[in-house]
């Protein structure tokens, strides 16, 4: 929900679309254009920030999923939101999970997308090529960036993905799958949600401070 939504960061929000292929979930994603100013080339969830005629991050998330990759917000089955994330440059992103059809056709703006590829779900918690590192924030704290590599059969090429965008699948494919998954993870599995919670407010925590200190 928006339990975290009155925290006083920049807002965004990114569409998490899940559809079922051959019995099977799947999640779209997309590849940043080369023209951004921003992570051009990226891996990454339809999204981006608030604007002031949305009504909240699920509008958000459906405007912005609409002009990158043409999907009409009344195709989206709106499910839920998920644990926020806080990206490089500390907007809080908030993940809003969906169902679109299978038979949904992308039609990339070319001036924020270059790419929409799909990946079974699955692959957050069981995948071929995975690595992790760790990562300290400006503000010190340090947490675990998830990296996976993915080969698209259809598309004869490799994806990767990681950051924010990995981390949200990762902690969906949790949720859904419920199972552990082959790599480490910073939560305790047998309480996801409360963990999911304490990481996060750690990780405000970490940023509020350093805000505090440097006014």
């Amino acid at each position: 929900g928006d339990k975290f939504s009155r925290l006083p960061l920049p807002r965004a929000a990114v569409l998490l679309p899940l559809m079922v292929r051959g019995g099977r979930l799947h999640l779209l994603l997309t590849v940043r254009s080369m023209q951004l100013r921003r992570s051009p080339g990226e891996v990454c969830f339809p999204g981006g920030k608030s604007e002031a005629t949305d009504k909240d991050d699920i509008d958000t998330a459906l405007r912005e999923a609409k002009e990158e990759v043409g999907l009409q917000p009344e195709k989206v089955e709106v499910i839920c939101r998920l644990m926020p994330g806080i990206d490089k440059i500390n907007n809080l992103v908030t993940p809003v999970v969906g169902f679109i059809e299978d038979t949904f056709q992308a039609t990339p703006n070319p001036d924020e997308v270059s790419e929409v590829f799909v990946v079974p779900l699955e692959y957050f918690v069981k995948p071929l090529n995975y690595k992790t590192f760790s990562y300290k924030t400006s503000s010190g704290y340090l947490t675990r960036i998830h990296c996976f590599i993915y080969d698209d059969q259809e598309r004869k090429r490799s994806f990767k993905i990681w950051g924010l965008t990995a981390h949200f699948a990762v902690f969906l494919a949790l949720v859904i799958f419920g199972e552990r998954p082959t790599f480490e993870v910073d939560y305790d599995l047998d309480n996801l949600i409360t963990s999911s919670e304490n990481n996060f407010i750690n990780l405000y925590a970490s940023i509020y401070e350093r805000k505090k200190s440097n006014l």
